[in-house]
């Protein structure tokens, strides 16, 4: 791609990382002052009272900081989607302080994610077009399927990530490697926006990392967890943008482990008449955490299970027609077998006895 090349490519990953390096300390005594620490709970794995929550304070502060370097370097960046990213972006990052110092209940929780997500639609981040994966028709859809597809699409990804962030650099490090992935869908994509966005992102998480993962000394909270999920969903659509609905099921299998522990936790708990949102052990991480005994092995064979997806996603960019189809129905498979191995597909909400 010519458009950005060689120091333009180092310059949002170089200002982020170490941005978020040098702002996570900050963010973590100014967690501590105003009183947004983890209190924690029977169902949750942490038993650290006191941690401080806003570490996605520092990585939205880092990637802002990478973005706008890139922006003075290069003035002529897409301006509505910019602004788009921004304005969702910051919606969710002060959603979640209020979350991490206060407390939210469900409902206003889900009702900002729908305005930040309604925001980076009018920007332009949307799920328009499918092609028939045989014939490589691609056909244009309705605006009435394509508002409600792709409002669909960020507020589920955001959620997907929120509810991943469980254990001690787990949401960030699965954030790094969908990063990294949908950045090079973006690149393949010719998207230079979308390069730049997964470059200040992947930047940004990676300067938090050594603070977070396992001993963690600060935690994402939701400020981190919706500002992340949020970010890569659009990141996803930014690297769709230029092609088709067939090509979309890159991003979409780069992001297939979230996305299933969502589903299967939402089925769930449909099953066993409990809220939608209400928290429970039994997620993929809770489940490697017991397999495995210990968080930071629970962590690692996430991390090796998510870049298994995210191959298989940059594989499956290179298939068209009837290998495509043969390849996504060898995956569909696995996972399956993946999932029944993991014991996921045990849609019982029972209590384990290792809940207490």
């Amino acid at each position: 791609m010519d458009d950005i090349q060689g120091l333009a490519l180092a310059l949002p990953l170089a200002v982020a990382f170490f941005a978020a390096l040098a702002i996570t300390p900050i963010a973590g005594r100014l967690a501590t002052r105003i009183g947004a620490v983890d209190r924690p709970s029977a169902r949750g794995v942490n038993q650290r009272p006191g941690m401080p929550l806003l570490g996605g304070l520092a990585v939205a502060a880092a990637f802002f900081a990478a973005m706008i370097a890139v922006d003075l370097a290069q003035p002529e960046a897409d301006v509505a989607r910019w602004f788009g990213l921004a304005a969702g972006g910051l919606l969710l990052v002060a959603t979640g302080i209020w979350d991490d110092r206060y407390g939210m209940t469900a409902a206003p929780k889900l009702s900002m994610q729908v305005i930040a997500a309604s925001i980076a639609i009018v920007a332009g981040f949307e799920i328009s077009r499918f092609s028939n994966p045989l014939t490589t028709e691609v056909v244009e859809l309705p605006r009435w399927v394509v508002w409600p597809a792709s409002l669909l699409w960020i507020v589920g990804v955001t959620n997907a990530l929120n509810l991943l962030d469980g254990l001690d650099g787990l949401a960030a490090g699965v954030g790094v490697i969908i990063g990294m992935t949908l950045t090079v869908i973006a690149w393949q994509a010719g998207t230079p926006f979308g390069v730049l966005l997964g470059l200040a992102l992947v930047g940004a998480l990676l300067g938090f990392l050594p603070h977070n993962f396992a001993p963690a000394r600060i935690f994402l909270g939701d400020t981190g967890s919706l500002f992340i999920g949020y970010t890569l969903a659009l990141l996803a659509l930014e690297g769709y943008r230029r092609v088709s609905l067939i090509t979309f099921l890159g991003p979409l299998l780069a992001l297939a482990v979230p996305i299933l522990d969502t589903g299967l936790s939402i089925l769930r708990r449909m099953r066993s008449h409990a809220p939608i949102f209400a928290a429970d052990r039994l997620h993929m991480h809770h489940r490697l955490l017991e397999a495995e005994g210990s968080a930071r092995a629970a962590v690692l064979q996430f991390y090796f299970v998510t870049a298994a997806f995210c191959l298989i996603a940059l594989s499956f960019t290179r298939l068209h027609g009837i290998s495509a189809v043969v390849f996504l129905a060898a995956v569909a498979i696995l996972t399956l077998r993946l999932l029944r191995n993991l014991g996921a597909l045990d849609l019982s909400a029972r209590k384990r006895e290792s809940d207490g």
